[in-house]
């Protein structure tokens, strides 16, 4: 929830929380006018652990869970992409926004 609460405080509508499909999940979808952005949340000891936890294999499922998603919601597809990372420690939250590109990928 602290997570979705950073972004509607930066402008943003949730528009899917935990969307599964076959290929993966993604933790929040959220929309700010005619950008999506696919965030993958993650909570560790410290933000950097947090931050470092989302491998090469993580993204993948996360675009792919994207892709399903604009599949399913062909209005979203016209949206630009972007995909973040919001990562917490307690009460500390980092957000790193465009943490990468689907073509950064291995």
């Amino acid at each position: 929830w602290l997570a979705a609460f950073i972004l509607i405080m930066k402008g943003f509508s949730i528009v899917e929380r935990r969307f599964k499909a076959a290929g993966g999940e993604v933790d929040i979808a959220a929309r700010r006018g005619s950008l999506l952005v696919l965030v993958e949340v993650k909570a560790r000891a410290s933000l950097d652990e947090a931050v470092f936890a989302v491998t090469p294999k993580t993204r993948r499922r996360i675009e792919a869970a994207g892709r399903a998603l604009l599949a399913r919601r062909p209005r979203l597809a016209e949206c630009a992409l972007r995909y973040d990372i919001i990562a917490v420690s307690g009460w500390r939250v980092r957000h790193l926004a465009d943490a990468w590109r689907e073509s950064d990928r291995p």
